[in-house]
């Protein structure tokens, strides 16, 4: 994949999300079975949108540039997008009317010092910071060791999608929820790209991805979008056994494209004393290479 094709991108969601809508859904009357097309017709969202016809079908040609606030609204409405879903659409209409000189925004790949100071003073649960490709820019020590099935290939930067897809027996043994998982790596992945079309390492990504993946391509294709921001996360670790986490995603105003991860569990329950053993197991990992290199040879 040399690059992302704006119109198409637009084209396959406002398609994908025009034919998962039934009339009835819609409030609109179902004239018998022949029905050509799946879900509604051009028309059809035309009319609940309030727009010519005309105009729809040139947006779902892949033509949103220009488009009012109140149009993408209606049009939102028509489709009953969600709010990750709504949030896509004007992301894609934005790039579209940015033209193709616009400049690619940067994702950053490394962090300010102070950051990892913030990290570092987080020692009671993982805490970590990723860009909008999901590289792991940054943890604290327990976010490492929580995490150390994902970063056990030391020859580049952790990547958590990556891991997901092109190390599937490890992540399926290491993710509870392995499925839903995989659902929402694709399509927090699929919201970056209509952020930031021009990123040419998240293109890269994608790229790799859909070549050596055929869950990948699959995910890519439902043209599914979904917000990360809090949830509930099951870990299986290779020491401590299954974690089921909390967690809070939250953006970094200060580093536009960053976002901060926190896993937490409630006192008392074994997760919280699990988290209490992995930072123990972490600690003493931690000694290792120091207590090796004063050893006697």
């Amino acid at each position: 994949m040399g690059t992302i094709d704006l119109r198409s991108e637009i084209r396959e969601f406002l398609s994908s999300r025009r034919a998962r809508l039934s009339p009835e859904q819609s409030g609109l009357p179902a004239y018998g079975g022949n029905r050509r097309v799946k879900g509604l017709r051009r028309e059809e969202v035309a009319m609940l949108a309030g727009v010519s016809v005309d105009y729809y079908v040139r947006m779902e040609r892949g033509s949103l540039a220009g488009a009012s606030e109140g149009v993408l609204d209606s049009l939102a409405s028509a489709l009953q997008l969600d709010e990750a879903e709504r949030d896509h659409l004007f992301a894609l209409a934005r790039e579209s009317g940015s033209g193709r000189g616009r400049r690619q925004r940067k994702t950053t790949a490394t962090i300010r010092p102070a950051l990892q100071q913030v990290l570092d003073a987080i020692t009671d649960a993982p805490a970590w910071i990723r860009n909008g490709r999901h590289d792991v820019l940054a943890m604290n020590q327990l976010a490492r060791a929580l995490y150390s099935p994902v970063l056990a290939d030391p020859r580049r930067l952790a990547n958590t999608t990556r891991f997901v897809y092109l190390n599937p027996v490890e992540a399926e043994e290491f993710f509870v929820d392995y499925d839903q998982v995989a659902r929402d790596a694709a399509a927090m992945l699929r919201m970056e790209a209509g952020r930031n079309p021009n990123d040419e390492e998240l293109i890269a990504l994608v790229g790799e991805l859909s070549t050596r993946s055929e869950l990948f391509r699959q995910r890519w294709a439902s043209q599914d979008v979904r917000f990360h921001r809090s949830g509930r996360k099951r870990l299986r670790h290779p020491v401590v056994g299954q974690l089921d986490l909390d967690f809070e995603a939250m953006e970094l105003p200060a580093e536009p494209g960053l976002q901060l991860n926190i896993y937490t569990a409630a006192a008392g329950t074994p997760t919280a004393d699990g988290l209490k053993l992995l930072a123990s197991w972490a600690a003493s990992q931690e000694n290792l290479p120091s207590e090796r290199a004063a050893a006697p040879g």
